[in-house]
């Protein structure tokens, strides 16, 4: 991949999940229309669903793409700017062989991707094809195009967004949302930072009883009030000064296709998506007992908890959107969560979405009568954790194994599923290695002791700089 891997100083944009990277140094129009063409060769695709974010090279690539796809015999249909979840559904609604959505998610501005599935809104990853169509891209890199103008296949424009809409709305159930007899509705401040989630709130706003505050709505791929990237914690003081300015109940951002959501209590404190993922899973277990709830290996025992409470069966599955979906069809779940805010729904055809979260977290807010904080204090206080920790490393393996041989010979229970989890008698941690970046990722959990959780996080910090030269990512 000698040419590909030129293109950029982190190596290939094509990764374990999605493609990605800075345009035009990773990504450009030569590449984009190769992808098209090579989406055709390898996974035979003949109707394709394309969309894409707000970002100001998204044209560029789009218009690249669709002749790739055109001039190899593919149809195209455009739903133009729109979330990563519109072209899942698309895939899933319809008999579109491919679905390909443009989008730099959360990543800088000068950055673009792309993200693919098959019909049923399949993904296709590095163990499903992407790294044979990579293959093919790098053949095709500076060929001629396959077919004249004027044999190329059709282009139309189209829009699945209302049905897009009725599926959330079905998906949550609608009867959740009506507020009880005598309390007030409830007041929501939403930001779309600019990204593409205020394309399909100003359509769902329109059927909710809700009392909304709207920040950021208008796409804008120049980010003038900075990239959607609430992970970051530079990017939380607007959302959280307009819940306390609005005296709002909750508040809720996206990242820039809006596949993830995430949450602020009515004191303007952004809140964890460890906690989430027990709180979704209470709530759509009430409608199906017994329900199997997947989550990652990072950090599970407040899920586990809540989820055993509740009817409902845990089970462990590999973090990334391919692992979890696999990993959710196998097993029939109901829903899937991550820690990083990726929620997956069976209902949604498996497929992660960031808007059915903030759904039903109002709707268990408005069954509860309890104040979303209120409900994530009693969780924080029984697990408390580290939140994910990132730090960057020479020799990540290397590093990995050295924590391994320290620390498990006392360990109670050791797996390898995602990196190294480790579990004592009350605290354990998962450490693992980023796919795409020389990074260590440590989490920490103890069972309701705030103190040894902050003994232990810094013991192995301590640990990972002393032992492998590790510095704050």
């Amino acid at each position: 991949m000698l040419n590909l891997i030129r293109r950029t100083s982190h190596g290939s944009p094509f990764k374990a999940y999605d493609i990605r990277g800075r345009v035009p140094e990773a990504l450009d129009a030569p590449l984009a229309f190769a992808l098209g063409s090579a989406l055709v060769d390898v996974l035979g695709a003949r109707e394709v669903v394309i969309g894409r974010d707000a970002r100001l090279s998204g044209p560029l690539l789009r218009d690249a793409l669709v002749d790739g796809l055109r001039r190899r015999g593919a149809a195209v249909t455009d739903i133009g700017m729109c979330g990563t979840e519109e072209i899942y559904h698309a895939t899933a609604d319809r008999p579109f062989d491919v679905g390909v959505m443009i989008t730099g998610s959360h990543n800088p501005g000068d950055e673009n991707g792309f993200k693919l599935v098959r019909a049923g809104a399949i993904p296709v990853s590095g163990d499903s094809g992407l790294f044979t169509i990579r293959d093919r891209v790098e053949e095709l890199l500076g060929t001629a195009p396959a077919a004249p103008d004027a044999a190329l296949a059709p282009l139309r424009e189209g829009s699945f967004r209302d049905d897009y809409v009725r599926r959330l709305l079905a998906c949550s159930g609608a009867d959740r949302l009506v507020p009880r007899r005598g309390r007030p509705p409830l007041k929501i401040v939403a930001d779309a930072g600019n990204g593409c989630a205020g394309l399909v709130l100003h359509d769902l706003a329109r059927t909710l009883p809700f009392d909304f505050t709207f920040l950021h709505m208008e796409p804008d791929g120049s980010f003038p009030n900075g990239v959607p990237n609430p992970l970051l914690p530079e990017r939380r003081a607007a959302t959280a000064a307009a819940v306390r300015a609005a005296g709002a109940d909750m508040g809720i951002a996206w990242d820039g296709d809006f596949d993830r959501c995430f949450f602020y209590d009515a004191d303007g404190k952004f809140i964890e998506g460890y906690y989430c993922i027990g709180l979704l899973a209470e709530e759509l277990l009430r409608s199906a007992p017994g329900g199997r709830i997947v989550h990652d290996a990072r950090v599970y025992w407040n899920t586990q908890d809540v989820v055993r409470a509740a009817g409902g069966e845990p089970v462990m599955g590999k973090t990334g959107h391919a692992f979890m979906k696999e990993r959710m069809r196998a097993e029939d779940a109901l829903y899937g969560g991550e820690m990083s805010a990726h929620h997956y729904f069976r209902d949604f055809a498996y497929c992660d979405s960031g808007m059915l979260p903030w759904l039903l977290m109002a709707a268990l807010v408005q069954r509860t009568g309890r104040s979303l904080g209120a409900l994530v204090a009693e969780r924080m206080a029984a697990f408390p954790c580290s939140g994910e920790i990132n730090r960057r490393v020479p020799d990540a393996a290397g590093l990995l194994r050295v924590v391994a041989e320290r620390y498990t010979p006392r360990a109670l229970h050791a797996d390898e599923m995602d990196g190294i989890n480790l579990e004592f008698s009350n605290w354990r941690f998962n450490l693992r290695m980023s796919n795409t970046e020389p990074l260590l990722r440590l989490n920490v959990e103890t069972r309701g002791d705030a103190a040894l959780l902050e003994d232990k996080t810094a013991e192995l910090l301590s640990l990972l700089e002393r032992e492998g030269g590790a510095i704050p990512a």
